[in-house]
């Protein structure tokens, strides 16, 4: 779940312990993402969905942190199409051609997991499956720069040159939601640093052994401009373009980040 900027960044560091246990949390989310991909398919609700995930998660020992967070009502986001994150679960059928991004969170043992894959719903026109796909991969090129040693706005960069390396047709490129971004992830869901998905490298606070940050982009077909629903949770793309959202949680260690949102 993105997290909006803060003014003063308390980073902390967690110990080789503390990693492993936030690795536990991380599959718990993991595995329930697998579930939640093989059920997503055409005339099954994001309320299903719902379901699924929470019975998931507390059949692990775990609690979804999403469920009650700033009094949002589910377990997952479940954004489909131009619903770029926050998404509501509700009773309205999935369709063949939709794309859904479902990001979920889970709390083990006090640790949090945090991740979004997004889903093809039947078939998919072409443009809308290479828009997930940019943006899955500009998350791993973000991944791939959480370095010891480097620099916080190194993934900042890393992504935006990822997605940018991927022009569409014409010469147009692929919007880049910027009120949205990645954070730091440990005892809370949200932890500092904010973790932007654009800029120059080369900036910020030294990423050291320990950090644990979610990466995750968000990318637009067309213009990245956002408002949010009545709701004040949902949020959509002011042109109506289809938006794409991957998200994992890492440790930085000694050896390269590890994923901790894995199954």
């Amino acid at each position: 779940m993105p997290v909006f900027r803060k003014r003063h960044m308390r980073i902390e560091r967690k110990t080789p312990e503390q990693i492993e246990k936030m690795r536990r949390a991380g599959a718990v989310v993991a595995n329930t993402l697998e579930l939640l991909r093989e059920a997503a398919k055409p005339g099954v609700t994001t309320a299903d969905l719902d379901s699924i995930a929470e019975r998931s998660i507390r059949a692990a020992g775990a609690i979804p942190s999403f469920k009650g967070y700033h009094g949002f009502p589910a377990s997952i986001c479940a954004s489909v199409n131009d619903v770029v994150v926050h998404g509501i679960p509700d009773e309205t059928p999935l369709r063949d051609g939709d794309i859904i991004s479902i990001d979920c969170g889970a709390i083990l043992d006090g640790w949090h997991g945090d991740s979004a894959i997004t889903v093809p719903i039947g078939t998919v026109r072409p443009e809308v499956l290479e828009l997930s796909r940019v943006c899955e991969q500009s998350m791993w090129a973000g991944i791939e720069a959480a370095v010891a040693g480097g620099r916080l706005t190194d993934i900042s960069h890393a992504v935006e040159k990822s997605i940018r390396a991927n022009p569409l047709p014409g010469g147009a490129k692929y919007g880049i939601v910027e009120d949205y971004g990645g954070h730091g992830i440990g005892t809370e869901m949200h932890q500092d640093p904010h973790v932007l998905n654009y800029g120059p490298g080369g900036r910020g606070p030294r990423l050291e052994v320990g950090v644990c940050l979610a990466i995750e982009p968000m990318v637009t077909l067309g213009k990245p401009d956002t408002y949010t629903l009545p709701d004040e949770w949902t949020v959509k793309t002011t042109a109506g373009g289809h938006a794409a959202h991957w998200e994992h949680s890492i440790a930085i260690t000694e050896n390269g980040p590890v994923v901790l949102t894995r199954p």
